[in-house]
């Protein structure tokens, strides 16, 4: 039997937004005649049958609420689900989770799967592909679809949309300010997000306190490696290379990695290397000594992304005016760095 086509496969056809089509097979006056006659052909002998239930619940609520998270195993990720699901249930909403798995095209799927009157709203932090080749159509089309979008933490700065993100750059900058306070003279930066906007606005951060202090930028005690693999080798190298006296790490990878690698060197952790990490996993305080992190406050990103797509969806002002909520992080001082 010959599959079905779907609205996603007719658009990328014909090089349109998935609206577009969308709009011509309901014979939309927006779209010319021509592109029209040729969509709706081209629909009928690709055995296209429009999803009648779903046409009946875009003119209804379903209540509930679409998220797509990048990555399950995340523990950040994790928190942030549990503070949408709690904030939603309490507002009578149900939740149903995709994931992207990092990837562009399992986000469009995704996304595209659920926006066919399955859910009312929402709740996105951007796959790591989609951020490093700056595709977001496919934000721009369910936007225009009438589906609103509220992205937190990873976020596309061109989509216009309600967002929920932490200081990223401000964090950084006071974790690396408080390293220099506790005497650090050789602060390296290690992580594994270079590609992601948070890695990147972390990594400035950083690099502004230094200067801020008159240390020099060394190049050298800069790890931002992608790959975890080779990630790996390059700390151990710089461990063994240079005498670094704190590590400042962008991710849990780089956080968990540095005090393993700096344990069986036999380095002794606070007293000869101070380390801060970011993002306030399990294993930040199940670590011997525990980790000292960069809170981020998942639960009430997650609480306050849910809030602000409810009140998109009961609003009815015409004016609406899209808000950027930043969430203030804390750091949690543990065992792996010295007290001031």
């Amino acid at each position: 039997m010959k599959a079905k086509a779907t609205l996603k496969q007719i658009a990328k056809e014909f090089e349109v937004s998935i609206s577009t089509v969308s709009k011509a097979l309901s014979d939309s006056p927006e779209i010319s005649e021509a592109t029209k006659i040729k969509i709706q052909e081209y629909a009928k002998l690709q055995n296209y049958k429009p999803n009648s239930i779903a046409k009946n619940l875009k003119n209804q609520r379903t209540n509930t609420i679409g998220v797509i998270i990048p990555n399950i195993l995340n523990p950040f990720f994790a928190k942030v689900f549990s503070g949408i699901e709690k904030a939603a249930l309490s507002k009578g909403y149900n939740v149903i989770t995709g994931i992207s798995n990092e990837s562009l095209e399992k986000e469009m799927e995704v996304m595209d799967m659920l926006n066919n009157g399955t859910i009312d709203g929402f709740i996105v932090s951007v796959a790591e592909e989609t951020q490093s080749k700056k595709e977001y159509q496919h934000f721009k089309d369910i936007i225009n679809s009438g589906t609103p979008i509220v992205m937190f933490d990873r976020v596309a700065e061109s989509i216009v949309c309600d967002k929920v993100i932490v200081d990223d750059f401000e964090s950084a900058f006071d974790a690396t300010q408080h390293l220099v306070a506790l005497g650090s003279k050789k602060i390296a930066v290690l992580s594994t997000i270079g590609n992601l906007s948070v890695g990147q606005l972390r990594f400035e951060g950083y690099q502004k306190a230094l200067e801020a202090n008159h240390y020099s930028v060394d190049p050298n005690l800069h790890i931002i490696e992608n790959d975890l693999e080779a990630f790996d080798v390059q700390l151990a190298q710089l461990i063994a290379t240079e005498k670094v006296d704190a590590f400042f790490a962008l991710d849990e990878h780089a956080s968990t990695m540095a005090m393993k690698l700096a344990i069986k060197k036999e380095i002794k952790i606070p007293e000869e290397l101070n380390i801060i990490g970011f993002a306030d996993g399990v294993w930040s305080r199940r670590l011997t000594p525990s980790l000292s992190t960069v809170s981020q406050h998942a639960p009430e990103i997650g609480a306050k992304a849910a809030e602000l797509l409810i009140n998109k969806l009961n609003t009815k002002d015409e004016f609406y005016q899209h808000q950027t909520v930043v969430v203030k992080t804390e750091l949690r001082q543990r065992e792996s760095t010295r007290k001031l």
